[in-house]
């Protein structure tokens, strides 16, 4: 059970820094609340033999104060943090700490990049794509530190159902990746 004890302001935040930016547009000026991020990297895995989807689901507190349940269903993912690294290294490292798979990097497609929470955020994303086996399943998963993340199998079967259950919360980026994998893997 999870219940909220406080909400309070962010003081010293570790992720993201709140803002206001002022400024003019056609002569008007404006100003408007936005939150620096740092960019993200996200992963479409397929386990081909088991012919599903590897997702994710963890609890997101800012999902919670919406829905009263706060559990998520998302691709693999993970922040852009580290500079000694390219995005696809990145990309492998949080496959193997969420999902327990150990994907070469030569082995990533690369989908494409947009922007996320583009109202106050506005991070970049570059989403991947991999195909995966159980030769490559080499760790448990579930994250690092206090991470408390689910790996979840969603047979190929239920996803366009999936896709449109209201009753799962899920991010736009899975929505976008499995209309993708659609297109290019007519299954």
């Amino acid at each position: 059970m999870i219940k909220i004890d406080k909400l309070t302001a962010c003081d010293n935040p570790q992720f993201i820094k709140p803002q206001r930016v002022w400024y003019t547009q056609d002569g008007v000026s404006k100003s408007w609340e936005v939150v620096e991020t740092h960019d993200s990297v996200a992963i479409l895995l397929y386990h081909e033999s088991e012919e599903a989807f590897i997702l994710v689901k963890q609890f997101r507190p800012a999902v919670f104060l919406k829905n009263h349940e706060g559990y998520t269903y998302e691709l693999c993912a993970g922040l852009i943090d580290k500079a000694d690294k390219s995005v696809a290294q990145i990309a492998r490292e949080e496959i193997m700490e969420e999902c327990g798979y150990d994907v070469e990097t030569s082995s990533l497609v690369r989908i494409t990049s947009f922007f996320t929470a583009v109202g106050f955020a506005g991070g970049e994303q570059t989403l991947f794509y991999a195909a995966v086996d159980e030769s490559m399943h080499t760790g448990k998963g579930g994250g690092i530190d206090d991470e408390m993340i689910e790996v979840v199998k969603l047979p190929l079967h239920e996803a366009r159902n999936f896709m449109f259950d209201e009753t799962k919360a899920k991010t736009p980026g899975l929505l976008f990746a499995f209309m993708w994998f659609f297109e290019h893997y007519k299954k």
